[in-house]
């Protein structure tokens, strides 16, 4: 063991704050694994609340792992050094269950990378019984779990509190066979075992059928706590390294009733829910007396019902925050005031598309004006910097709609610069592009993605526009990166094969060519609307009838009406 390894994770260990680890013996091991770097898992509010919920049960405890940073990786393999906990310095194969948390599909790179440290076989066909079982957890776990089905043992389909409390229960009872359990597990809800699962493919390379066995249910329906508030989610661990130091994030919603056609977490965590403010407030405690900013976490933070009322008591509190997102047609002076306050030096809005017509077609539900009137608050309220997020590659996007884009952030530019003067300085307007992916279980999942080349010549153009504009910066999304993560939302079991070529360095073409893939196949070409899609062993709880009603209307131009409880149009929301 490299001893400049062990004095790291010591010294990282020192320097948090919150939970201590549980100590052994009698209880249910678990490793929960973040593949990426340990910055990123602590201000991960999904990482850090699995660690708390599994170390809250008296019969289990949870240790740490992440992927080394890169120089610590070099130190890993020039001593040979296995991949080992933070809290005890344990190898992953002493831990009677591995649980992958994923929330990113370009962290599949990192998992071979993992496995290789942790000495242990990345396919599950591999392993044997002196193996741990590997669990695969997260949004990824829930959205297409198909490209991991061959590496995963299983999947946790849907949210922790609904699946965890019994899943920990029946591993710390079993005795049996691997085998054996595998077969039980796959009996509880929200729990897909792709071993018993076999693919048939038609002759064009599409999915033709799911078969089941040994009892397995045809398909795995997500599952989803209907009550937050006995549930937390909150930092329960602080560290200086964390992207979000200082800040005390909490959870205040799930789900979104806005119903963007692009957007996989608004159709994922439906149906919307909250929790109450005085639930909140009581979680918020801890940040509040440690002055510490309150981060506010959710898919539709400006749409919680007691908004208004729960910032002006985080404020009377002496506290300050920072919301996660802004809705631009509730924006109000009231809430622009409350950011000032607290220091905001950066708002961020997300338009998605700079003409009126891509609008309706995602189903944004925004006018321009109302972008306009939202960039006029911020300025009115003294908010230096602003960032606007927008979508290139939309379903029939035109060169106009760029043009329109570009228009939208001249109007923008000289509202912000117009309330810069009066303030006496002008601060930054920024474009964050980014390329759109369609992503299953959304309206959009029938879409092709655009080709690499063409959204690199957009990116070039609209970055050759911005730069003639003072005071204007454009950052934009890898369109490699963006393709790559197109690749693995829609994949089907066959892409893991590419995951250890990618991940020592090959490219996504040459990799997919020396194992016989094709990469638009899988992410430039349109699905058929009859098609059976990899991901679809699992059952949202959004009908697949109702997505492509809303594909057709988005192709058609018109807009659907939020959701409601009373609506019941997707079949879940009431």
């Amino acid at each position: 063991m490299s001893r400049r390894l062990l004095e790291k994770a010591r010294f990282r260990l020192a320097a948090e704050s919150g939970e201590t680890s549980r100590p052994w013996g009698g209880r249910l091991s678990v490793a929960l694994v973040y593949p990426n770097f340990y910055r990123h898992a602590m201000s991960n509010l999904g990482y850090q609340s699995v660690h708390h919920l599994i170390n809250s049960r008296e019969k289990a405890l949870c240790e740490r792992f992440f992927l080394p940073d890169p120089d610590d990786l070099e130190e890993h393999r020039r001593t040979r050094t296995p991949l080992f906990s933070l809290e005890s310095g344990r190898l992953l194969t002493d831990f009677d269950l591995i649980a992958f948390s994923i929330s990113f599909e370009n962290d599949y790179l990192h998992l071979p990378v993992l496995f290789d440290l942790a000495r242990i076989p990345l396919f599950s066909s591999e392993r044997g019984e002196e193996h741990p079982l590997i669990l695969c957890g997260g949004v990824c776990a829930f959205l297409n779990p198909e490209p991991l089905a061959d590496i995963m043992d299983f999947f946790a389909v849907g949210e922790a509190e609904a699946i965890l409390p019994d899943l920990l229960d029946e591993l710390h009872r079993w005795k049996g066979s691997r085998y054996d359990l595998l077969e039980n597990l796959a009996l509880f809800p929200g729990i897909y075992v792709p071993s018993l699962y076999s693919v048939g493919y038609a002759e064009d390379g599409t999915v033709d059928r799911y078969q089941s066995r040994e009892g397995a249910p045809s398909r795995v329906r997500r599952q989803w706590v209907s009550d937050l508030n006995p549930t937390e989610s909150r930092t329960f661990i602080r560290t200086p390294e964390a992207e979000f130091s200082g800040m005390f994030l909490t959870e205040l919603s799930r789900g979104c009733s806005r119903g963007c056609r692009f957007c996989a977490a608004g159709f994922l965590y439906l149906p919307p829910r909250e929790r109450e403010m005085n639930v909140l407030l009581e979680q918020m405690e801890e940040g509040l007396d440690r002055g510490e900013k309150i981060g506010l976490v959710g898919a539709a933070v400006s749409d919680y019902s007691q908004s208004r009322e729960l910032n002006r008591e985080i404020l009377n509190r002496g506290g300050t925050l920072s919301p996660a997102s802004l809705r631009i047609d509730s924006l109000t002076c009231e809430e622009v005031e409350t950011l000032r306050k607290s220091e905001h030096r950066t708002v961020s809005l997300a338009p998605e598309a700079g003409s009126q017509r891509l609008r309706d077609l995602i189903n944004k539900g925004l006018s321009e004006d109302q972008i306009l009137e939202a960039v006029r608050l911020l300025g009115e309220g003294g908010i230096p910097n602003l960032k606007l997020y927008f979508l290139i590659g939309l379903p029939t996007e035109e060169q106009r709609d760029l043009e329109e884009m570009l228009e939208l952030v001249k109007k923008t530019r000289e509202i912000w610069r117009e309330e810069g003067r009066k303030k006496g300085r002008l601060g930054k307007l920024t474009l964050s592009v980014n390329p759109f992916i369609p992503k299953p279980f959304t309206p959009l999942q029938w879409a092709s993605m655009e080709k690499e080349s063409r959204l690199k010549e957009k990116i070039r153009r609209l970055r050759s526009a911005v730069a003639r504009l003072p005071n204007t910066e454009m950052i934009a999304e890898s369109p490699r990166e963006a393709t790559l993560q197109a690749f693995f939302s829609r994949g089907d079991r066959r892409t893991a094969r590419i995951l250890p070529n990618l991940s020592s360095g090959t490219n996504l073409k040459a990799a997919c060519r020396e194992t016989g893939l094709d990469p638009d196949f899988y992410t430039t070409r349109e699905r058929g609307p009859c098609e059976t899609f990899p991901w679809e062993i699992l059952d949202s709880g959004v009908p697949r009838d109702y997505l492509w009603k809303e594909y057709k209307r988005a192709l058609e131009g018109k807009s659907t009406p939020r959701c409601t409880p009373e609506c019941r149009r997707c079949g879940i929301c009431g």
